[in-house]
């Protein structure tokens, strides 16, 4: 999608915390660079987990020229920066973070064709229902997908068999100087639940999906099952940050143990077996430490019973991995961030 001109960084912006300047200045000066700038935000409305701390400093930019405006506002003042998308996948510290979060709210997405050019910032669900009403296939395993484009292309989303790197044609991004940069799928370097965007830390801007011609009452219908399927299955009726652990890779699963879970295992999209069967197996449906809790509907969830903690979603994660490798010497590996 072409976004227009857009103001370079001559340096890079700062990513990790360093000191401020002065406080008054600051206030000042950061309500002069980014008007609608909000102070002590609190990250729990803005989470799907509904748990983290105050941001110092809270800016929603709505187009690519106020991401970039905000980062150019960052470095000036010296504050860290983290990039929210739709709130998923993610546990925000109780104390909240120290420097600018910027929430990615530019959500405009044009369909010509079999080609779709969409920014970051459009929900999945969206880009899922307007596609499949013009029966175009590719994205329709991502029915009942939560989040935006940009946090799926940036941890390769997939369920149902499906990934998101399946329709990425290209992706815009700016690097951590400030570069504008345009990949091409491989240049993506997609893996298991990763691509170059988490690893390097790009941002991710806008991309171009390319679909092909299919048949939408069929598509509708899969993208509905699968809504159906999370419902049904999902503890959505609480507060979560979705899947907690990535599945298990089928061949790095310990010999012995191989025959007890062959049942289970699923292509996603290789050979894995559901890390929820393993959490259940290893009899910690229902494990709580304070007001989290590993989900009875879905363990491979955990679950804000209200008012729950990031300090608490630590110290459950650790006991669930302890006590999963202790009993089948399986290492469980984290799919969410904790920020």
């Amino acid at each position: 999608m072409k976004l227009g001109r857009r103001p370079a960084l001559t340096k890079n912006f700062v990513l990790e915390y360093t000191p401020p300047a002065h406080k008054g200045k600051m206030e000042e000066t950061i309500q002069k660079l980014l008007p609608g700038v909000r102070k002590q935000e609190s990250l729990s409305r803005h989470t799907t987990f509904r748990i983290g701390g105050p941001a110092r400093y809270f800016f929603t930019a709505t187009n690519s020229d106020a991401i970039i405006r905000a980062l150019q506002a960052a470095k000036k003042l010296r504050l860290s920066v983290f990039i929210l998308s739709g709130g998923s996948n993610v546990v925000m510290s109780d104390a909240g973070f120290p420097g600018l979060v910027i929430q990615i709210r530019n959500s405009k997405f044009k369909i010509r064709n079999f080609r779709v050019d969409a920014e970051a910032g459009v929900l999945c669900s969206s880009l899922v229902k307007a596609t499949v009403h013009r029966g175009l296939e590719g994205l329709e395993w991502a029915g009942g997908l939560p989040g935006s484009l940009g946090g799926a292309i940036r941890g390769n989303a997939g369920a149902f068999g499906g990934e998101i790197k399946d329709a990425v044609v290209s992706v815009e991004a700016i690097d951590e100087k400030g570069r504008m940069h345009v990949f091409s799928k491989k240049q993506c370097r997609f893996s298991y639940r990763s691509s170059i965007f988490k690893e390097k830390k790009y941002i991710v801007l806008s991309a171009v999906l390319g679909l092909v011609k299919g048949d939408a009452k069929e598509l509708s219908k899969i993208a509905r099952s699968h809504m159906l399927y999370r419902k049904e299955r999902h503890p959505l009726e609480y507060p979560n940050a979705g899947s907690m652990f990535k599945n298990c890779d089928a061949k790095k699963l310990p010999v012995r143990w191989k025959k007890h879970f062959a049942n289970v295992m699923k292509i996603d999209p290789f050979p894995v077996i559901p890390t929820a069967a393993i959490i259940a197996a290893a009899g910690l449906k229902g494990l709580r430490v304070g007001n989290v809790q590993v989900s009875q509907k879905h363990p491979n969830y955990i679950v804000n019973l209200g008012k729950g903690r990031a300090k608490d979603v630590v110290r459950l994660v650790e006991k669930v991995k302890q006590k999963v490798k202790k009993k089948f010497g399986i290492v469980l590996e984290e799919e969410i961030q904790f920020v």
